[in-house]
């Protein structure tokens, strides 16, 4: 078993904002904290804005593949955060359960999806300090 931290990010088609805040939790926890992110419809691939935003901060995400998120998963994370997928989540008691509301960048220009990006910026540095206490 790991002593890392393990959060799981979920968005319905985790083709966007679970995938931007993946990105972020890898790059910033510099593998102090174990990612994992799934969706609860995945999509075929993930959304090349969401590539272009990440890549414009250093973060590339172009090899991820949405995945179909699992009770599994999500009885083995420590903290579980959705972005707009609902009640799809199964609820364990002892988790760390948090939704983030976030914009869409599904169908949005490089303009509309930075500060989406920006604000999933905020909100796992916020996360990974609370972790790491």
């Amino acid at each position: 078993m790991s002593s890392k931290p393990v959060v799981l990010f979920v968005c319905v088609h985790n083709a966007g904002r679970s995938q931007m805040a993946a990105g972020f939790m890898r790059s910033l926890s510099d593998g102090a904290v174990e990612v994992r992110s799934g969706g609860s419809e995945p999509g075929e691939s993930v959304n090349p804005v969401a590539v272009q935003a990440m890549a414009e901060v250093g973060i590339d995400i172009s090899t991820a593949v949405p995945q179909l998120m699992t009770t599994e998963q999500v009885h083995a994370s420590d903290a579980v955060v959705t972005m707009g997928c609902g009640d799809v989540c199964p609820i364990f008691p002892g988790k760390r359960y948090e939704d983030w509301e976030l914009a869409d960048p599904a169908g949005q220009g490089i303009e509309a999806v930075r500060p989406i990006r920006d604000d999933i910026r905020g909100r796992v540095e916020r996360l990974l300090a609370e972790l790491q206490r």
